[in-house]
């Protein structure tokens, strides 16, 4: 078999072509040392003369002839084989490697660029009443907020500010952003009158800076 590539990359598939291939010959060669060991175990170096010089009687010399020549050819084939897979596999490792390299540095360059394009929040929230408007909204604990309404980092005083919007927001969606395991989330979050205290049913604190 020619070694596999020829101008494109080796797969998965040329190796497992490879191995059975390698496969077969380890075969033959065993039916070939069977031969020679049913005409009277000669074996590869047996001499194939008697004492007085003349050709054994006792075996089919052709065979045992044949046979050897046989291993020795399946035993080159085998070892170029051999050599094969392993470069085969050696490639495919390096890709591999290449490859999860490569991966490994779109995550980072991806996480950098979220890092950097991020907003800065300045307040977080510390705890949510289950069945609350800021539940049922899907805002959560450990949320960082970049944007309540028309709060962000740049106007944020104190936490009079984002009471301010949610009094004057109740019965209508706020826009409000967080950041959640380093990944920017929008939430609608409706300030009403719900079973419980206030009109959000959350904690939220002021973030030190």
């Amino acid at each position: 078999m020619a070694e596999p590539g020829g101008g494109r990359p080796v797969t998965v598939s040329d190796v497992q072509q490879l191995v059975r291939r390698k496969d077969e010959i380890e075969a033959q060669i065993k039916a070939c040392y069977e031969l020679l060991e049913g005409q009277k175990g000669v074996g590869m170096h047996e001499p194939l003369v008697d004492a007085e010089g003349f050709p054994r009687s006792d075996i089919d010399l052709y065979q045992v002839r044949t046979a050897r020549h046989n291993i020795i050819c399946l035993q080159n084939d085998h070892k170029a084989l051999m050599k094969q897979v392993e470069e085969a596999l050696h490639q495919l490792h390096a890709r591999e490697k290449e490859k999860q390299a490569r991966d490994e540095a779109e995550a980072l360059a991806e996480a950098m660029s979220q890092n950097q394009s991020l907003p800065q929040p300045f307040a977080k929230v510390n705890a949510v009443t289950p069945g609350s408007p800021a539940s049922v909204s899907g805002l959560q604990v450990d949320d960082e907020i970049v944007e309540f309404g028309s709060v962000n980092a740049n106007n944020f005083q104190n936490l009079q500010n984002v009471a301010t919007v949610v009094q004057h927001s109740e019965g209508r969606p706020l826009s409000v952003t967080v950041i959640r395991g380093g990944r920017r989330v929008h939430v609608g979050l409706t300030p009403k009158r719900w079973a419980g205290k206030g009109l959000l049913g959350c904690n939220i604190i002021p973030l030190q800076r």
